[in-house]
């Protein structure tokens, strides 16, 4: 499962990981735990679209960089999670193998 391997990836990395059941808990986690970044997995139930774009339009939560990432065929999913506003929309083979690499990318500040 990417969700899993991405968690143990991100806690081997030395980050600290807070998992959620439902989607729809994310904007509240978010707001509460003052995250320095958040992995939405789109494959889960519920709008994750919608998340993302109030989590983007949100003041206390627009800056956060987000994630998200979705079977690799999912295309549909990629593709509004990009139009709600994620960050970076990637496959789950993407997230897993090349972690390093965007967390780098989502968290570089210009």
């Amino acid at each position: 499962m990417p969700g899993g391997q991405l968690a143990n990836r991100l806690q081997d990395l030395l980050y600290r990981v807070q998992t959620l059941n439902k989607v729809s808990d994310v904007v509240e986690t978010a707001l509460k735990e003052k995250p320095l970044l958040v992995f939405i997995d789109l494959a889960t139930a519920g709008d994750a679209a919608a998340v993302i774009q109030t989590l983007k339009t949100t003041p206390a939560t627009e800056h956060l960089p987000i994630i998200s990432f979705a079977p690799d065929k999912a295309v549909d999913l990629l593709a509004a999670a990009e139009k709600a506003g994620a960050d970076l929309a990637v496959a789950d083979s993407a997230v897993v193998n090349h972690l390093p690499q965007l967390i780098e990318r989502a968290l570089h500040i210009e």
